[in-house]
């Protein structure tokens, strides 16, 4: 599993500059930026974790825009209608803005083909948080550890899943974690993270990996049992539960989240959304709250945001051939 530790581990490679400004949007239009309200697509449902974390960074971003930011939620396809939208049909004048995920850069590769370029079709404004995810199961559960839900799945490959959809963070980890362990078990996608709950809560499937940020609240409240977390080490909001490193050796799961717009999109705007973005991450009291519940700051810029694209690309396609995830 040595080749999972290097494809999983996040990299940032030299900074390159940000797109040039495109025809149709005047300079005074620029300077007068942002004089309505901005629109944040979320490509997942609300409750998800993305769309808990786009509404915390909307917050703040809109605070120091002097604007409102709302949020509009356009899920489906693992983001992909969401991305597609943005990329295909919005303006570049910094009024309809994307909420991205490691979708981005896992879909083309999951999909074989979807109708945006990750590369060519978005500006990156900023590369905001980090989020792991949480092997979950029920309470009652007989599965107590890591141990004991590999040996399950040994006993029996057809264990039902959740994920949050084919390719989402909730659909890989597993996936990864099955090629690690040398394990089967049929995967029920749904809709987002909330939904994994409700069906592991449910008994309908044995176990998922939600984000740990929809997942936490549930555990400490006792309503659901945590046995396992994605990063290379125990997370201190979850003392005792083992990384799930200590059964596949290098696993290391992160998936991000940032704030992007469409191709196009003038540097003074995206220069001014960057900086109320890198101020929010920046802000003490928006640090303790996202932290308390697993989340990870990464806070870099629009240059380190698209020079990180081009490897992440990389590392997508690998983990996809590795977990053997694909569209059923």
């Amino acid at each position: 599993m040595g080749e999972m530790a290097m494809l999983t581990r996040r990299h940032v490679f030299a900074a390159v500059p940000v797109a040039l400004a495109v025809p149709g949007v005047a300079r005074g239009q620029e300077a007068a930026y942002p004089s309505r309200v901005i629109r944040l697509i979320v490509p997942f449902i609300p409750g998800s974790a993305p769309d808990i974390n786009a509404r915390q960074m909307a917050d703040g971003i809109g605070q120091r825009l002097g604007q409102t930011v709302v949020i509009e939620n356009r899920p489906g396809a693992a983001g992909n209608l969401g991305f597609t939208y943005v990329a295909k049909q919005v303006v570049p004048d910094g009024y309809t803005l994307l909420w991205g995920t490691g979708g981005l850069v896992i879909n083309p590769a999951l999909y074989g083909r979807v109708n945006y370029d990750t590369l060519a079709d978005f500006t990156p404004i900023a590369l905001a948080l980090g989020m792991s995810c949480t092997v979950v199961v029920r309470n009652d559960s007989p599965v107590r550890s890591l141990a004991d839900l590999v040996a399950m799945l040994k006993r029996d490959p057809r264990t039902p899943y959740a994920s949050g959809g084919f390719g989402t963070a909730a659909h890989l980890t597993v996936a990864l974690f099955l090629a690690g362990t040398g394990t089967e078990a049929e995967h029920i996608p749904y809709r987002g993270a909330p939904d994994i709950i409700n069906a592991v809560r449910a008994g309908t499937v044995a176990f998922g990996m939600p984000q740990t940020q929809v997942a936490l609240p549930l555990v400490q409240a006792g309503q659901l049992r945590a046995i396992g977390v994605t990063t290379p080490q125990a997370l201190p909001q979850l003392p005792g539960v083992p990384p799930v490193a200590e059964v596949v050796p290098g696993y290391d799961f992160l998936s991000w989240m940032g704030l992007l717009g469409p191709a196009g999109l003038p540097p003074a705007i995206v220069a001014r959304v960057e900086r109320a973005a890198m101020d929010t991450l920046a802000d003490p009291a928006f640090r303790a709250r996202v932290s308390a519940d697993g989340t990870s700051l990464l806070g870099l810029g629009a240059d380190a945001f698209r020079a990180f694209l081009p490897g992440d690309l990389v590392r997508g396609r690998e983990m996809v051939r590795i977990s053997g995830a694909k569209l059923e």
